[in-house]
């Protein structure tokens, strides 16, 4: 049988690793009688811990939230992923640093050497970039998710791309990570459409009352994966691209456009740039010959930046 004290830690461990736990089950893991168990969950609240108890059919023993933090038990993997998790979020969370790197150095006196000298491999040889200057403040990303829970309006004063203020209405649905950057998916009520706001770009919001959430007519993930890698501002023009849809897929990159099928020979490219320099590049992009279908009334504007870098190609020793 196991020590007291050690018995205690084991009990307290299953306990957080679990929502619930049956009487006869921590009778099993733990070796014991079903009154040492009783004895040891006494134990435990004596100590601080709020252990609830349940009798009949489906009763046991649960750890409920508790007033204060009670000591986290962590195995070696655990314990590990919290150190790199916070490491994350100090550089793609605003006002999230110094919070993180106190934590961070509490953890670093508790981890035993073997688990030190791992997470320390790990950053030895890594560069950081520091802060992203484009991170959302942490009391930003709260408020939304708190609105996103609970289904709640929320009025914005959001800047697009190019710096253009403007006030939103919306509903919001899912707050989505991208590395360092958030995105906020929500039913945009002036546009009468899903529309996706970068937190960042979030001057001020305040929240409103409450909506019926609508139903998303898709994946949410394929939605914003789709839309961060494509470029869907400035105008939009069409091109016939040399080359099946299905051929074409696999190797387009997916911020060129939207792709769709014409026939097994060609396929039709929806492209969107602010300039003609950056749509010349999307169009370069797919490595393939096209023909510009519509924007005929730009065609002068793209015909004058591919002459200028044609000039560039021919200045100069050959």
């Amino acid at each position: 049988m196991l020590k007291t004290s050690t018995r205690l830690l084991r009990l307290l461990s299953l306990l957080q690793s679990r929502r619930h736990w049956t009487g006869a089950e921590l009778c099993e893991r733990l070796e014991v009688d079903a009154r040492t168990v009783r004895r040891d969950v006494d134990r435990l609240r004596e100590l601080g811990y709020p252990v609830q108890a349940s009798t009949g059919v489906g009763g046991g023993y649960r750890l409920a939230a508790g007033a204060t933090l009670p000591p986290l038990l962590l195995d070696d993997d655990e314990a590990v992923a919290m150190v790199v998790a916070l490491r994350c979020a100090a550089s793609s969370v605003a006002r999230i640093e110094d919070t993180a790197v106190g934590l961070l150095g509490k953890l670093d006196q508790l981890l035993p050497a073997r688990l030190r000298r791992r997470v320390g491999a790990l950053y030895s040889v890594t560069l950081s970039l520091g802060r992203n200057d484009e991170s959302p403040d942490v009391d930003t990303l709260t408020e939304l998710a708190g609105a996103c829970r609970d289904h709640r309006l929320l009025e914005l004063e959001y800047s697009d791309r190019g710096g253009r203020a403007s006030s939103r209405t919306i509903e919001p649905l899912r707050l989505v990570n991208s590395g360092r950057r958030w995105y906020l998916l929500a039913w945009d009520r002036s546009r009468e459409d899903w529309r996706l706001f970068r937190a960042d770009r979030i001057r001020a919001m305040r929240c409103g009352g409450g909506f019926v959430p609508r139903k998303f007519p898709e994946d949410v993930a394929a939605y914003v994966q789709r839309s961060i890698s494509q470029v869907m501002t400035g105008d939009g023009l069409r091109v016939r691209l040399r080359g099946s849809a299905e051929v074409l897929a696999p190797t387009l990159p997916p911020w060129c456009g939207v792709l769709e099928h014409i026939d097994e020979t060609s396929s039709l490219l929806h492209v969107r740039g602010d300039s003609a320099e950056e749509i010349l590049a999307l169009l370069a992009l797919t490595g393939v010959e096209f023909e510009l279908i519509d924007g005929h009334e730009r065609r002068q504007e793209l015909r004058e930046v591919a002459q200028r870098l044609l000039r560039g190609l021919e200045a100069g020793p050959a």
